[in-house]
Order: C-alpha cells, then sequence, then structure tokens
C-alpha cells in the first residue's frame, strides 16, 4: 500500500524545542492561518533540519523582534531583513508597522509569508488611495500616536477620537465626508489600540495622560483651534481637553457618551441611574454593571474578550433594537451571568454586521486586537481616583464655553439622555448646547454614518463655524 506524504507546512514557527517562542510568534501564526496557510513549530536557523523538508519558510523570532513586531517606537524597517527572513522579494522601499496594522490582516500576511493575501491587500490600498485617507505617526519621549487624516492640512482642523473597542478606522465615513468639504480631518489611535503606544501599567490611560497625548498631536498638527469629535471614551477626552485647554477648541462635539463635568467615573454615574428601571436593590450599579465587572474581575474580563478576538468584536459590534428602549441593558446583567459571556468565557461565534464596519476595516481592527488584546483599552476603566482629581483641577468646575453638540442614540440603553439622567450634567454646564437625536444604539458613529454627518454639518453652518 502506498504511503501518502503529508503536506508540508507553509510556515514553521518556534524555537529550538519546537516549541512557541513567545506571543509574538503566536499573533503572527494567526495572520499565516487567516491567510488560509499551514503553520507548524519545530524548526530554528541553528542548524537544525527542517522537518518539512526544503520547501518550507522558516520564521525567526530575533529578526522580526527587530523589525515592526515588538518596537513601538520605530516606524520603519529594512526591507532586505525581511527578504531575507522570509526569501521573499518586496517591492515597497520601506515597510512599516503602521501599514502592517493599518491595513489589517491581508496585509499583515502578505508582508508576513509573500503570497495569498495580495489581492485583499490591493483592494484596501486602493480604497484608502480613492478615499486620500492615510496613515501617520507622531513620537514624543513619551508617546508615539498612529493617525489617520485626509483633506488639506492648511484647512481648518477637526480632530475625530475613537472609544472603547475602536480604532480610529471608525471614523472613515465622517473623516471622508468632511476631507471632501474642505476641512482638515485626524483620527488617532488612542492610547492602547492599533499602532500607538500601550504601556503595561494601568496607571499610565488615566484620563490626563490621554489628554496630554492629544495636546501633543494637537501642537504637532499646527496647534490652531479644532473641532473635537468623541464617540465612547473618546468623549471624555474631548470633554477634558475642553475644560483644561479651551484655547484649543472652537468647538465640541460629544457622540453617544455626554458630558461628565465630574469625570466619567462610577462615583459621577451612579447617582443619575434610572432606579425606576434598575432598583438598587438588585441592580446596585445599574446599566454600569460592567463598569463594576472590569473593576472586580479585570483579569477575567481580558482572558475572556481575548479568547476569540474576531467572535468578540463582531458580538460587541451589533446595530442598535428600538425595542430594547425602556428594558434592562444587557450590560447590567454582567455580574449576575459571571461575565459577559457567561460561563461559556467567550463570545459565541456570530457573523460581523455588515451595516456597521466595512470588511476591511473590521479586518484592521481584529488584526489591532490579535496584536494588543484587550489589556490596554480596558485599562482606561481602572483610573477613577485620579480621573476624578483631575476633573477637579478643570477651570471653573469643568464648565464648558465653547458650542458643543451632543448626538444621542435613541436605542443606547447606555447613554440615551432622553429615557435617563445622564444628560444632567452636560445640560447644567455647556452653556451653548445643541442635542440631536438619530435613531440608533450605541455604536452611532457606524450605525447612522451619514445622519451623523448631516448632524454635525448643520450644527457647524448654525453656529459658523
Amino acid at each position: 500500500m502506498e504511503r501518502k506524504t503529508a503536506r508540508p507546512h507553509d510556515i514553521v514557527f518556534g524555537n529550538t524545542k519546537g516549541k512557541p517562542d513567545s506571543e509574538v510568534d503566536m499573533v503572527a501564526k494567526r495572520v499565516a492561518q487567516s491567510a488560509g496557510l499551514s503553520c507548524g513549530y519545530g524548526v530554528t536557523e541553528h542548524g537544525n533540519k527542517c522537518a518539512d523538508g526544503p520547501h518550507c519558510r522558516n520564521f525567526f523570532l530575533h529578526k522580526f523582534r527587530h523589525t515592526f513586531a515588538t518596537n513601538h517606537r520605530r516606524d520603519d524597517v529594512d526591507t532586505r531583513t525581511v527578504q531575507a527572513w522570509m526569501k521573499h522579494p518586496i517591492s515597497d522601499p520601506v515597510i512599516s508597522r503602521r501599514s502592517f496594522l493599518g491595513a489589517g490582516t491581508s496585509i499583515g500576511a502578505s508582508l508576513l509569508l509573500g503570497r495569498k493575501a495580495e489581492a485583499s491587500a490591493a483592494q484596501t490600498s486602493t480604497s484608502q488611495e480613492k478615499s486620500n485617507l492615510s496613515s501617520h505617526t507622531f513620537s514624543t519621549p513619551r508617546h508615539t500616536t498612529l493617525y489617520w487624516r485626509a483633506g488639506p492640512a492648511d484647512r481648518p482642523l477637526m480632530i475625530f477620537l475613537h472609544g472603547w473597542p475602536e480604532i480610529g478606522l471608525v471614523w472613515r465615513a465622517q473623516i471622508e465626508s468632511f476631507a471632501s468639504e474642505g476641512w482638515h480631518c485626524v483620527a488617532p489611535d488612542m492610547r492602547g489600540y492599533g499602532s500607538s503606544s500601550a504601556p503595561k501599567a494601568s496607571e499610565a490611560y488615566a484620563l490626563q495622560e490621554i489628554v496630554q497625548d492629544m495636546v501633543e498631536l494637537h501642537d504637532h498638527l499646527g496647534a490652531h483651534p479644532a473641532i473635537w469629535v468623541g464617540h465612547d471614551l473618546g468623549s471624555p477626552v474631548v470633554g477634558a481637553l475642553a475644560a483644561h485647554h479651551p484655547e484649543r477648541s472652537r468647538g465640541v462635539v460629544f457622540v453617544s457618551v455626554p458630558y461628565f463635568p465630574e469625570a466619567f467615573a462610577l462615583p459621577s454615574l451612579l447617582p443619575l441611574v434610572d432606579r425606576q428601571l434598575y432598583p438598587a436593590d438588585q441592580y446596585p450599579d445599574g446599566q454600569w454593571d460592567d463598569y463594576r465587572f472590569y473593576l472586580t474581575h479585570f483579569d477575567q474580563t481580558v482572558t475572556d474578550f481575548d479568547a476569540d478576538i474576531p467572535a468578540t468584536l463582531a458580538a460587541i459590534y451589533r446595530s442598535g433594537n428600538p425595542a430594547s428602549v425602556g428594558k434592562l441593558y444587557r450590560s447590567a446583567l454582567v455580574t449576575r451571568n459571571g461575565g459577559w459571556f457567561g460561563s461559556a468565557h467567550h463570545a459565541p461565534v456570530v457573523t460581523p454586521d455588515p451595516a456597521l464596519w466595512p470588511a476591511t476595516d473590521f479586518g484592521a481592527l481584529v488584526a489591532a486586537f490579535r496584536v494588543s488584546g484587550f489589556r490596554p483599552g480596558n485599562s482606561w476603566y481602572l483610573n477613577d481616583t485620579a480621573n476624578l482629581a483631575y476633573a477637579r483641577a478643570a477651570p471653573e468646575r469643568g464648565r464648558l464655553h465653547q458650542p458643543v453638540l451632543f448626538i444621542n442614540g435613541d436605542f443606547d440603553g447606555l447613554c440615551d439622555i432622553n429615557h435617563n439622567r445622564v444628560g444632567e450634567p452636560m445640560r447644567d454646564t455647556c452653556k451653548d448646547l445643541s442635542v440631536t437625536s438619530l435613531p440608533a444604539g450605541h455604536w452611532l458613529p457606524l450605525e447612522r454614518k451619514t445622519e451623523s454627518v448631516q448632524a454635525i454639518r448643520s450644527w457647524l453652518k448654525a453656529k459658523g463655524l
């Protein structure tokens, strides 16, 4: 009987003992597998014979480490090193870490493997060229920020700040629309996300640190007063910057999460909970129970979210449901369920909502989280004490004198200001406040791309901005 020969692996990872050398190996292996390549462990360059014969490609960690995988401060890499390491010619004169992450899994796989993903990568590149959206990196001694930009650099500046768990590309539709109208639009990957710095210490994610990141980026962009737009946890950053550095903003837009002058922190949020919907004896933290769970079970939240990153992100990003209004929101049940995903400790497999993220951008989102995981983004929730102190130090107790627009999601069980009290602090402290409500859930910039652009455009015109 003829014995069948096993198909050799396309790429082999591992150290001299044939085991994964580090988390970087694991990330690179997942990227390779997502491109449909067969992967294995057990080959090194130190004289060991390749178990799969001469056709496999070896992954050497120390060379990868010196290029773009683990060095957050170095943007450009030596293409010849990559060519030698993968034995594959790459035509681009310079390949950057931001290109690997920013263009998504398809381009990352192409760089690593030199095969399979070129068509998808070309599609992504063509899409970005068509929209004139480009990525850039800015570094200071304390931080590195990747940011996306479009529009003429000498025109009025509009800066879009994303929240959890997003990257700057969440604003693609808004950036492309306003850039086409002559605005200089910028959307950074915030601290801990995408290709921006991701410190390990949880205190590095205090609001004051993140605001300073934006101050430095704003200086880099010329420091002309800008329109600042924030969604989710990007809103507290926009609000704190407007309160502490009012000279840097001509106007402020909060999307989904309203302004909290006393800081976006549990002690500020809990007094505003609707106790008819969330009786204190049953739901002490109301719709903010997930926030409490991050504080009490932080490691579990990270582990559960990281267990299957594509499934986690697909499960998180769902369009709002009008039938949910006035009912318990899922975030109120996290503790009693034992976590976001209960005893399974991983997200159910669901198809990504095509109405939200474009496929290429969702791929970039997944690729970014496969590198950083959820720990950095979740760490934003661990700094209530520092954030409360920072808010108390703001001039005039955080009162904003700039024109302010809040775009509310009617189906947002966390922050809909029409069906609970979370908008009261904003109404009390924003001198010139406008409110627009749209039929959307919490992911409003994705759910209502065109309508959110129109809401901002109309407000800019009404305020002469």
